[in-house]
């Protein structure tokens, strides 16, 4: 392949013209030649790595006094660049001394560059590639790349951040779809080619696409998110609707009872067949069907009289997927999160569900009487056809019950069993509890950034309420149900399509089972299922950067097993009394005096 001009040509003098030295004596020893190669090469690299390394500075104190790496203060380069006629707030003049491939690299996000291979034989992390220096949202150095770690250190904010070339300011919505819109297109290109792959060429294909572009990309995210807006009660809600006929009419409704629909921003995730013969779900007698196009949530609300002025001002933000891009319903929660603008709480709800009148004002409510700084308020809601009117009068179900399910299709993953009106008094204060449902969550939009949502996890429906569970807890954010129900949910719905089905249908028919099982690992590794040790698992991309996206730092999963009553290695659920009574768990019993009756 032609590379153009090399920036550093090593051959006989003869060749270059030097003169008559050697002149008549070409260079026959190849290994001579190997050797010029080699150092040019060294040279080369140690060129890139003085042009990509910021200045040093010194800096006095610490052990040993030594020097620390900052970045420059904003003001100061600006200055010099004035003086030089520079403008380095463009990209092309921060990057105009660098190799072209390099620079090509460094446009498309590409920062991996030729080390894919090393990755997926895991020989080499993502983070050891492109976590070359890490700088928080202020400029402030948090790593040099050397494992050398300073002041303002996050689990996840920054990660991303390689150099002092990337932009700092908040990403725009403009910027987050337009990207996320490119990543699909490339995604269904990728499905295309392996529409015959097994399940685990079908994972390498997906990891190699997130390798490249989404994880790179989600870390940048993670440093520029929109600054959360507090103080003004407004609500994102994340609603995800995947071939769903109830859909426009969640959206109604959430709008027509909310107490401040002005201040409700809802993130919709819509995954559609879009083409003009569609497949049903399955039917009775095990039939599938040829059918139409799926409702168009999105058109249909902002074209009825009750949804057309939220579209008009902005309350909707829209990613289009098409049925053939669904990852899953984990996935679709990762991109509706990325809609994300600054809102002070965020919600995480089902396609279809039913509201009480006011309950985001409820909902908030219910956060702030929480007895925790970092409160979430969660459980399976009753179904739809529930008068949530009455259901004010009494106590909500509340999630007390797991199982290590017994289906060879599910891994031994832990299932929540379903909810209960374990309590006979309804208190104002939301009562503890040990487990989150994924299909309604309230709590203050900085989960996002402190637990955000893992790019690595496509193709399951099972698994993440547990893990969700466990990254908040250990994350620092305290677990509750809430007073009362404040919405519906519509359980049985039996003839709809599933996403396995398209699963099937855009690869090959059951090949979403043995799929699903591998990318658990990823789960149950996190979650210490001994046989999930990373140590005894292949392939080694099921762990790229999972540290990125895994437990919290604030407390210790051992203590969570031990709350919920978990036992990961003999696969036994202690009764957790606790829950079931409503009292606070083991160490927090200050509280016990808020639910006594």
């Amino acid at each position: 392949m032609h590379r153009g001009t090399s920036y550093l040509s090593i051959g006989s003098r003869e060749e270059r013209g030097d003169g008559d030295i050697n002149n008549t004596t070409p260079i026959q020893n190849s290994s001579s030649s190997n050797v010029l190669n080699g150092i040019g090469c060294l040279v080369l690299a140690s060129a890139i790595l003085f042009l990509l390394s910021p200045a040093p500075n010194t800096h006095e104190g610490g052990a040993g006094g030594g020097l620390l790496r900052t970045v420059p203060d904003p003001s100061s380069l600006k200055q010099q660049q004035a003086e030089n006629g520079l403008n380095f707030d463009d990209p092309r003049e921060r990057t105009r001394k660098l190799p072209v491939r390099i620079q090509g690299l460094l446009a498309q996000s590409q920062l991996v560059g030729k080390q894919l291979d090393l990755v997926k034989e895991g020989k080499k992390t993502v983070e050891e590639i492109v976590h070359a220096e890490v700088i928080d949202r202020d400029g402030k150095i948090i790593s040099d790349g050397n494992g050398n770690e300073g002041v303002g250190s996050s689990v996840h904010v920054a990660k991303g951040a390689v150099s002092r070339n990337y932009k700092s300011a908040p990403m725009t919505l403009d910027e987050i779809t337009t990207f996320l819109y490119s990543f699909l297109k490339k995604l269904n290109s990728s499905n295309l080619k392996n529409k015959r792959a097994t399940f685990h060429g079908i994972w390498a294909a997906y990891h190699l696409l997130v390798v490249k572009w989404l994880y790179p990309w989600d870390q940048e995210y993670l440093r520029r998110m929109p600054v959360r807006r507090t103080g003004e009660n407004s609500i994102f809600l994340s609603v995800v609707t995947y071939r769903d006929e109830f859909c426009p009419e969640t959206l109604k409704e959430a709008f027509d009872k909310a107490k401040d629909p002005d201040n409700l921003f809802v993130g919709l995730v819509q995954q559609n067949c879009q083409e003009e013969k569609c497949r049903s779900g399955v039917l009775e007698g095990g039939k599938i069907e040829d059918v139409g196009p799926d409702p168009d949530c999105y058109a249909e609300f902002c074209e009825s009289p009750e949804g057309r002025v939220y579209c008009e001002n902005g309350n909707i933000r829209l990613l289009r997927l098409k049925e053939s891009e669904s990852l899953g319903p984990y996935m679709a929660r990762y991109f509706a999160s990325k809609l994300w603008l600054g809102e002070e709480y965020y919600m995480q709800i089902d396609s279809h569900m039913t509201f009480l009148q006011d309950w985001d004002a409820l909902s908030i409510q219910m956060l702030k009487k929480a007895p925790s700084e970092k409160p979430v308020i969660s459980h399976y809601p009753p179904p739809h056809t529930a008068d949530l009117v009455a259901k004010t009068k009494v106590a909500a179900p509340r999630l007390c019950g797991p199982t290590f399910a017994t289906s060879d299709l599910e891994s031994q993953i832990i299932r929540l069993e379903g909810s209960y009106n374990y309590d006979t008094v309804k208190l104002d204060t939301p009562r503890f509890a040990p487990f989150v449902a994924a299909g309604y969550l309230v709590a203050p939009s900085t989960i996002l950034s402190e637990v955000p949502f893992d790019p690595f996890l496509p193709y399951i429906f099972m698994g993440e309420e547990i893990l969700l569970s466990a990254r908040l807890w250990t994350s620092g954010y305290d677990i509750f149900s809430p007073t009362h129900s404040l919405l519906g949910h519509h359980y049985v719905r039996n003839h709809q399509p599933k996403f396995w089905e398209s699963i099937h249908r855009t690869f090959t028919f059951g090949v979403h089972n043995p799929l699903q099982m591998l990318v658990l690992n990823r789960v149950k590794t996190q979650l210490d299922y001994p046989e999930s040790a990373k140590d005894m698992m292949k392939p080694k991309s099921l762990f790229t950067a999972v540290e990125q996206y895994s437990m919290g730092t604030s407390r210790s999963l051992e203590e969570y097993l031990k709350i919920v009553g978990l036992d990961m290695v003999t696969k036994e659920v202690s009764y957790t009394e606790w829950c079931e009574t409503g009292v606070p768990p083991p160490g927090f019993e200050k509280y016990a005096n808020l639910y006594t009756t």
